[in-house]
């Protein structure tokens, strides 16, 4: 399952994750820090989602309230739900 998601709150534009039985297969991120993105797509990659969330998901970026990953957590949550609904 592939989602497009539109990150709230931080400097990335985009986030495209691919989500295939529970492992992240591939991700894109548009915008942001390049070098920071670069390395998170290459450690999530391959990871089970689930996991991946729970890593993730919580991190804050400044005063922001959230950040990058936090709000990649939240789009690899949207392709764990969309793949659920479409089994």
């Amino acid at each position: 399952m592939t989602v497009e998601y539109t990150p709230e709150n931080v400097c990335s534009r985009k986030m495209i994750v691919s989500v295939e039985d529970g492992k992240i297969s591939d991700l894109q991120i548009i915008g942001g820090c390049d070098g920071n993105l670069k390395g998170i797509t290459n450690l999530v990659v391959g990871m089970d989602a689930k996991e991946a969330v729970s890593k993730m998901r919580g991190i804050q970026c400044g005063r922001r309230g959230t950040s990058c990953p936090d709000q990649l957590a939240i789009a690899i949550e949207q392709a764990l739900a969309e793949q659920a609904a479409g089994e």
